[in-house]
């Protein structure tokens, strides 16, 4: 399904923008695709809390390039200005960059903390911790490409990005975000992380769990 996304993305890619000024960013296109990381976010699992519409968050993620202009589908917040999306890829991914598309309004949101690897992170947790990197937004209707860090953003495989404020100053309760995208290299676990893992998880076993099923599998070690 993602490589049928992916496909889509290169296809729109050459040149139908309908937003203004369609030449200055058809410029930005083939950058933009060379690194995108869209074909590995595993869209099935991306989740916004405080969304108002359910999906909404997954929607703004499956925007491709070439419709990241576009107003609809529209990510925007519930009970508070607040936002939290967590975003998995298929493996993992060396992030360049994030990509931003708000508005110039009020709703466009003021600040972006980013933490990688926390799943099951929670408003209190993101509002708390310190986050991997922070930025501070602008107010604007154009894509806005937020470089991290990559030193540390080597090995990730998810993301949680949380808005906890936008340009009202308290007095505007919706935060609004039209686009989401990801620049980077994708980096494909194969069988030698999964061994490392298995390995390192085979001692303790061994000593918690004397004389059961899991030890009678492998009664031909150590004898």
């Amino acid at each position: 399904m993602s490589g049928h996304h992916c496909h889509d993305e290169h296809e729109h890619g050459h040149g139908h923008d309908h937003a203004d000024g369609e030449h200055d960013h058809s410029d930005d296109m083939a950058p933009a695709l060379q690194f995108s990381l869209y074909q590995y976010i595993n869209f099935d699992e991306v989740v916004a809390f405080n969304e108002t519409d359910e999906g909404s968050g997954k929607a703004i993620c499956k925007k491709t390039w070439a419709e990241r202009m576009t107003e609809e589908p529209e990510l925007a917040s519930d009970a508070d200005e607040q936002l939290l999306i967590d975003i998995p890829f298929t493996g993992q991914v060396k992030l360049q960059s994030i990509l931003l598309r708000t508005s110039d309004s009020d709703s466009a949101p003021r600040t972006l903390k980013v933490f990688i690897n926390r799943e099951g992170i929670d408003f209190s947790t993101a509002e708390d911790g310190e986050g991997t990197q922070t930025f501070e937004l602008s107010r604007t209707n154009e894509v806005q490409e937020l470089p991290v860090r990559r030193a540390r953003f080597s090995a990730v495989r998810c993301l949680a990005l949380f808005f906890p404020d936008n340009f009202g100053d308290g007095d505007e309760d919706v935060t609004r975000i039209e686009y989401l995208g990801f620049r980077g290299e994708w980096m494909q676990l194969g069988r030698a992380p999964a061994n490392i893992l298995y390995e390192a998880a085979a001692n303790p076993s061994d000593h918690k769990v004397k004389g059961t099923n899991v030890n009678q599998m492998g009664s031909g070690v150590g004898k």
